[in-house]
């Protein structure tokens, strides 16, 4: 009779060859989800900046909007109050209100700008790309036994 615990080792290092293609499938596989978790996860992390960024812009137009026309008033009589021409008055307002725009545009733009392409999820490509590239294929024999199976087949 044959040990067990003999058959069982010798099974698990002479493995067949669809045994070792279905093993490397599986890690390869296993492998892309991982490397696609990482790039969603980098992603995620880009689109709340862009969010947040995007957000900023869309409070400072709706106070912009609903505040310009009455502070615009308010500042001009204001000012013509100390003695100033209605129509400069109404000028220096509006030149403040151009001025505040920009500056809520620069900073929007520097939250944009902090936005980078997922370089973990390149890296770990790449560097998944060079170890597949040095891998070889296991050289298969060519004999009357593989010419007569793949006549077989066509």
């Amino acid at each position: 009779m044959s040990d067990p615990a003999r058959t069982a080792t010798a099974d698990s290092v002479d493995r067949s060859l669809g045994q070792l293609v279905a093993s490397a499938t599986a890690e390869m596989s296993a492998l892309m989800h991982d490397e696609i978790a990482l790039a969603k996860a980098e992603l995620r992390q880009d689109a709340k900046r862009v969010g947040m960024g995007g957000t900023a812009i869309g409070v400072a137009g709706v106070f912009a909007l609903f505040s310009l026309p009455v502070l615009s008033f308010a500042a001009a009589y204001g000012i013509h109050n100390l003695g100033l021409g209605l129509a400069w008055s109404f000028l220096i307002v509006g030149g403040a209100f151009l001025l505040l725009a920009g500056l809520l545009a620069l900073i929007a733009v520097t939250k944009f700008k902090k936005v980078k392409p997922p370089e973990k999820s390149i890296a770990s490509a790449k560097q998944t790309a060079a170890v597949l590239q040095g891998v070889k294929p296991h050289p298969r024999q060519v004999g009357d036994k593989a010419v007569a199976v793949a006549r077989s087949s066509t």
